[in-house]
Parts: structure tokens; C-alpha cells; sequence
């Protein structure tokens, strides 16, 4: 399997099921009400509209995505850290090096 492919099912699997990695919401998105987190969270997990031609997944590692929810534009994006949490993993594409942060945040809070 090529090396895109493992980080994309590596992404992909902690996005769909929340596990294998951490989340993070942002204030923003924190501090909406339980039914909008719940709403944009299903949303990020259900994602599929990965279009490299569009930007959207340029590297084919399905590690970022945009959608609408109530008029309200989120984004959310998967980092790769090193085991220590303080440098970028060096090999995102293997599980005992890396470890993968999902963010969900607001457009207006990049």
C-alpha cells in the first residue's frame, strides 16, 4: 500500500469512530450547544467529499475537510505529533510513531 493510502486509512479511521487518536474541539465549537456539537461531529465523521482538484485532499491523506452547518462554515484538520506531543511525527503513516490530533474548529477561528 502506498504511503498516502495508510495515512488516509489511518485518517480516516480516527475521524469515523473518534478513536485511535485525539480530538479537539475549539472554543468556538465548544461552546455551542450539545445538539450543533453533536450535528457538526457526525458531520466530520460521515465527510467524504475529499476532491484533490479543489484542494480539499491535494495529498490524498484525507486529513482536512470544509462544511456548512446552520449558515455556520467549520473545518476540520488531522496533525501528526512525534510520541513526546512536542515535534511532528517524522513516519505519520506508522501508528507506533505518531500520534493523531483531530481538530474541529470554526472557519472564523483560523
Amino acid at each position: 500500500m502506498e504511503k498516502a493510502q495508510q495515512i488516509a486509512q489511518l485518517n480516516d479511521a480516527l475521524r469515523q469512530t473518534m478513536t485511535g487518536g485525539k480530538v479537539i474541539l475549539t472554543n468556538g465549537v465548544a461552546s455551542s450547544s450539545e445538539e450543533v456539537i453533536a450535528a457538526v461531529t457526525q458531520k466530520v465523521r460521515s465527510y467524504n467529499a475529499f476532491d484533490p482538484e479543489d484542494g480539499d485532499d491535494p495529498y490524498g491523506e484525507h486529513d482536512f475537510g470544509a462544511f456548512d452547518h446552520e449558515g455556520t462554515k467549520y473545518y476540520w484538520k488531522i496533525d501528526y505529533y512525534d510520541n513526546t506531543m512536542e515535534y511532528l511525527s517524522e513516519d505519520p503513516e506508522d501508528p507506533a510513531k505518531t500520534n493523531r490530533v483531530l481538530t474541529i474548529l470554526l472557519a472564523s477561528e483560523y
